[in-house]
């Protein structure tokens, strides 16, 4: 299946935020994903605490705002904005808020069972290979890399990227081939922010030119994704993969630069 066959219910969802409680929005049953789920846990008064099982899919939670508790079989771990957690299949898993907070919930389908993981984010802001800038004018943003090297896992890849003001990010454009799927998840632009994503195999007909707003999501089961910020407002996304083949595609700043901007660094070097 190409990216022009897609329809754009598969790739395109909006508002993926708008749910209070625990909401899976995007499953390989109703998108374009062969093995990526995504979804959000908001917690507040209202609905203070959610408990779910991992089944047979690793599960990655990525906090984008606010503070919990999350329990994997038992176990307790706090996180605040920007923490991550891996956590293996079979888990049980439990997530409280005595105030509120806002996760990401990443799943995809395991055989193997791989360590379960905390990550703080002041243990990333501490590591140059994944915390670091990239790109050069008209083009800089930030990159932290939350589930990636640091963690083992089969399929999962995950972080949040922030442009400056008006820049472009993802570029050069890239693709990743054969090796992983992608989704990006917008977060942190105010109402009147915006950002343009485009994803294309042909450089003259894209198959897919899109303004993004908080909360929504674009997936890119393949193909070059390169996005840019109005002016005056950064862009800020976070960024999920799944690995085609468990372990032996799970590969870090590895991508195909698009032959146009072949002499472009990529930027994502540091990220190996």
């Amino acid at each position: 299946m190409t990216a022009s066959t897609l329809d754009r219910s598969q790739v395109v969802f909006r508002r993926t935020h708008a749910h209070k409680g625990r909401h899976i929005s995007i499953t390989p049953a109703n998108s374009a994903t062969k093995h990526l789920s995504y979804g959000r846990i908001r917690l507040e008064a209202e609905v203070p605490e959610v408990e779910f099982d991992a089944g047979a899919e690793e599960v990655g939670l990525v906090c984008l705002q606010g503070e919990a508790t999350v329990a994997v079989n038992g176990q307790v771990f706090p996180v605040g904005r920007y923490d991550a957690l891996y956590i293996p299949r079979d888990s049980h898993i439990t997530v409280k808020s005595a105030t509120s907070v806002d996760l990401v919930e990443l799943r995809a389908p395991v055989e193997h069972r791989y360590p379960l993981r905390h990550v703080p984010y002041a243990e990333v802001k501490a590591d140059p290979g994944l915390h670091f800038r990239a790109g050069g004018p008209a083009s800089s943003r930030t990159l932290n890399m939350l589930l990636a090297k640091n963690v083992e896992a089969g399929r999962l890849m995950a972080g949040v990227t922030w442009s400056d003001p008006g820049n472009w990010t993802s570029w050069p454009p890239h693709e990743h081939a054969d090796l992983a799927e992608e989704l990006y998840v917008y977060y942190d632009m105010p109402p009147e922010a915006f950002g343009i994503q485009l994803v294309y195999t042909d450089r003259l007909e894209p198959e897919r030119i899109e303004m993004v707003r908080d909360g929504d999501v674009v997936i890119m089961p393949k193909g070059f994704h390169p996005n840019v910020s109005i002016p005056g407002h950064p862009i800020a996304f976070l960024w999920a993969m799944a690995a085609d083949r468990e372990q032996v595609d799970r590969r870090f700043g590895q991508v195909n630069v698009h032959p146009d901007f072949a002499q472009t660094p990529s930027g994502l070097d540091k990220g190996r």
